[in-house]
């Protein structure tokens, strides 16, 4: 398989076909498979430069491409990385620009009225990230502090829903991707960092001094993360779906998530040590494609 990062006229012009296209014969036709990944999403998705994009999702697709090449029957089959953002990612994807989104996009009803996930494939919990040093443990010790977070994200809004937090008086700022959010807590301009753990730990890891910052405090919401792409393409979904359970059945889902969250990754060499949550054990023996609604309840 090769990588190609110049969109060609075909794709430019599958770019505006409409939600209900059929992607595999999109695919099919241009040879060319477009995956959305995320700068800062490590250990999910992330870039190490120079075009380069790795994590666990990423990871993930590129097998996913790799097996519907083989059910395409095409000989070879390009990817693009196109990065995305919490803001552009939806559109991206309705618009045909993206075939797969494959970063740290919740699966919730809201998105499902404008694009389909397929199985879900991480679950998160949405916590804090502070100073080791500043003496926050709770959501309760927000009050009159500045909390962090990336634009387009449903954190805060996670957070203000939560039954501690529900009196306090916080500033929110925020970030446009997840390096930003985290440099502000870096840098002292925010007191805390409110976002998927999986997200926190991965930017925790690559800081400059990993030691300075801990992730804290009450589990706010319970979110399962899933591969993103365009609404009423059923025969996709089957796609994309069919590879994800054929390497859950396998073990090779769970010794690739091993690889990204518990083992040392690049560029730093350090690890997430985040092992997969009783949940997410439960998801891969019997696989599903449940919103976070459904969790809340848990």
């Amino acid at each position: 398989m090769t990588t190609r990062f110049t969109l060609t006229l075909t794709a430019l012009l599958m770019a505006w076909l409409p939600a209900h296209a059929n992607t595999l014969k999109k695919i099919s036709d241009s040879k060319t498979v477009v995956m959305g990944v995320r700068d800062s999403g490590a250990p999910l998705s992330y870039t190490l430069g120079n075009g380069q994009y790795v994590g666990y999702h990423v990871e993930l697709c590129e097998k996913i491409i790799s097996g519907i090449r083989r059910q395409l029957k095409l000989t070879e089959l390009d990817i693009k990385y196109v990065p995305v953002t919490s803001t552009n990612r939806l559109p991206l994807v309705q618009n045909g620009t993206v075939d797969l989104e494959c970063g740290t996009t919740t699966n919730n009803l809201a998105r499902q009225k404008d694009v389909a996930f397929g199985l879900t494939t991480f679950v998160t919990e949405v916590r804090m990230a502070v100073n080791a040093k500043s003496g926050i443990t709770s959501v309760a010790q927000l009050a009159g502090k500045v909390v962090a977070t990336t634009t387009g994200s449903t954190a805060v809004k996670t957070l203000r829903l939560h039954k501690r937090a529900a009196a306090l008086d916080f500033k929110e700022i925020y970030g446009k991707d997840h390096g930003e959010s985290f440099l502000l807590l870096e840098t002292g301009r925010a007191d805390a960092m409110v976002i998927d753990d999986n997200i926190l730990a991965g930017n925790i890891a690559a800081a400059k001094n990993p030691q300075d910052f801990k992730i804290v405090g009450e589990v706010l919401a319970v979110e399962p993360i899933a591969i993103m792409f365009r609404k009423d393409d059923p025969a996709f979904k089957k796609a994309v779906d069919d590879q994800l359970a054929a390497m859950m059945k396998s073990g090779e889902l769970t010794r690739t998530y091993n690889k990204w969250l518990v083992e040392p990754i690049p560029p730093r060499n350090v690890g997430m040590k985040l092992p997969m949550s009783p949940t997410l054990k439960e998801l891969v023996a019997k696989p599903n494609d449940k919103p976070a609604e459904s969790y809340q309840a848990k």
